[in-house]
């Protein structure tokens, strides 16, 4: 159970990228230093003492970019290096707290037009199968998107907005509106899934 491209498309509201121009990984570790000095205009000297290698990963500790997205002076720089935290935070955390080189290279790509869904997709499948292999573990994605994409499957059961796909409603924006109960628990969940029945859920967003 995982969102389709289309879906994850839906959820991310991507209307204006390039769907035949793919982002694929390609790490280029030597070239974060001055990815980095571009993006946040600060030296040499600053990107080198920030970069760290965590878990054989290469990145920047979130806290070291705070600073840039409060007060830089260029408010498209403090957009973009915000930006820049969520994917690396949120989409793609794969060492908690920091941001790695392939996120600088992806948000480089984004930017070039290229589409991040069949990306986040594969990393939703990385991360799931990964779980599902050792039989424990913390899923590395966004949850909320996720989430989000749950509701839109089971809209009937739990009445909420989450079923209309199209260009004109934002999933996340329904999401982020809504008002939900103070506390939804496990049980609740267990008991959706326990009584649902073939003609509660949509497998296909419209």
């Amino acid at each position: 159970m995982t969102p389709t491209i289309e879906e994850y498309a839906a959820l991310l509201c991507i209307d204006n990228v390039q769907f035949g121009k793919i982002y694929v990984k390609k790490p280029k570790p030597l070239t974060f230093r001055k990815k980095l000095v571009r993006l946040t205009d600060m030296t040499d000297a600053w990107a080198e003492e920030k970069i760290k290698k965590k878990n054989e990963t290469v990145c920047i500790p979130w806290s070291s970019l705070r600073e840039s997205v409060l007060s830089h002076s260029d408010i498209l720089k403090r957009v973009n290096l915000f930006a820049l935290a969520i994917y690396g935070l949120v989409i793609f955390p794969r060492v908690l707290g920091h941001i790695e080189v392939v996120v600088f290279d992806f948000f480089e790509r984004l930017k070039q037009g290229a589409n991040p869904v069949p990306t986040i997709l594969a990393e939703t499948f990385r991360s799931l199968s990964t779980c599902r292999r050792v039989g424990k573990g913390r899923f590395i994605g966004c949850a909320q998107l996720l989430n989000v994409w749950i509701f839109s499957h089971f809209w009937k059961v739990e009445r909420t907005p989450f079923h209309m796909f199209s260009k004109t409603f934002a999933p996340l924006e329904a999401y982020l509106k809504k008002e939900w109960p103070r506390e939804v628990t496990e049980q609740h969940w267990v008991s959706v899934f326990q009584n649902l029945r073939a003609e509660d859920i949509t497998w296909r967003a419209p």
